[in-house]
Order: C-alpha cells, then structure tokens, then sequence
C-alpha cells in the first residue's frame, strides 16, 4: 500500500500547513467583527460564540490562503501573479466566478469615475486660479 502522505497532492499541503504554523503565525480575531455580521446575514445569532467565530476565521484564512498558493503556483509559470489567476481558480465555482467579475468590474467603474472627478476637479481649479489673476489682487 502506498503512503498518502507522500502522495504529489498532499506534499504542497503539508508545506502549506507547515509554513501556516511556523513562520506565518497570524493574529486570530482579525476578521472577527465581519465575520459576526455575515454570520448574523446567514442565519446565526446577533452575537455568535467566539468559538464559532473563531472556526469561521480559521476556515476562512485557510480557504484564502490554499486559494493563493494555488493562484501563486499558476502565476509562477508566467512570472508573475494576476487577478486571471484568481479567477482560474474559482472557474467552477460559478457564483463566486460571477460575483468576482461584478466587483472587479464596478472597481472599474470607480477608478473611472473617480479619474473623471480628478479631472474636473483640476480644470474647476484652473478656471478659479485664471479667474483671480484677471481680477488681480483682492482685498479682504
């Protein structure tokens, strides 16, 4: 019989969850306060038990964090790490796949709106600067 521990699959795990307990020892109760609202939005009590939040926090860090590596694993080929490599993770995954897309591309429309924003910004800024100098000096 052969050792599952040993198996290709399982050797980036148990790195993974060697490198998790070793030298990236994170700070528990960092997401607590989320965590507790979107328990609350799904059903659970307005306060949950700590130790409910805090397996949610666990199961959550070590979704995101397998997420990465694999993400980090694809990237690697190419050289570097982009969001395309998330989003080849999550393909199957067609909820999460459409939620991605959403968010990322209404951070889009934010950047535009707010580089729109910078730029009338600026002009109203001139126009005001160009205003004064033809009025010249005020008193005041």
């Amino acid at each position: 019989m052969s050792n599952p521990s040993t198996g290709p699959s399982s050797k980036p795990r148990a790195g993974i969850s060697q490198l998790s307990e070793t030298s990236f020892k994170r700070k528990r109760g960092v997401f607590q306060k989320e965590l507790q609202h979107m328990m609350y939005g799904f059903g659970d009590d307005p306060n949950p038990l700590p130790e409910s939040v805090a397996l949610m926090e666990d199961i959550v860090v070590e979704y995101i964090t397998d997420l990465v590596y694999k993400a980090q694993d694809i990237g690697s080929k190419r050289g570097k790490l982009s969001v395309e490599d998330f989003l080849y993770q999550i393909r199957k995954d067609l909820p999460k796949l459409n939620r991605c897309n959403e968010l990322l591309s209404m951070n889009e429309e934010l950047k535009q709106a707010r580089k729109a924003f910078e730029t009338d910004e600026e002009k109203l800024r001139k126009a005001f600067e160009a205003d004064e100098e033809k009025l010249g000096p005020t008193e005041g």
